[in-house]
């Protein structure tokens, strides 16, 4: 018989969401993000790469996600302006590079995955 996967619980991941709270965007997409450190539209952006586990309908896990402002998490969710998948996976990558430190100190922990 199958076992089903084991599934995060929201506490759990919810950790990973609260750390994004009252951090500045790490995405900082040229053109877009006014780069205001008091921004109040920053969230917790999840990463649209299916090696972080999005795929179809679903989220990454939330260990993946970035702290990012609205239009920045507009820019990697949507594609109004037609900006080819891999320059978006670029932006994302560098800001969770950046991000994952701050995170692990943020969270008390020794390493970030």
């Amino acid at each position: 018989m199958r076992r089903r996967p084991k599934t995060a619980t929201v506490a759990q991941g919810s950790k990973y969401l609260a750390a994004c709270r009252g951090e500045p965007c790490y995405l900082r997409v040229p053109g877009l993000c006014r780069q205001n450190p008091g921004d109040e539209t920053v969230v917790p952006c999840h990463s649209n790469q299916s090696r972080h586990g999005k795929a179809w309908a679903m989220k990454a896990k939330n260990e993946f996600t970035v702290p990012g402002c609205a239009a920045c998490h507009a820019w990697i969710d949507q594609n109004r302006i037609g900006t080819p998948k891999q320059v978006k996976f670029d932006v994302w990558d560098r800001a969770f590079e950046e991000w994952a430190p701050v995170r692990a100190r943020k969270m008390g922990e020794g390493n970030c995955q």
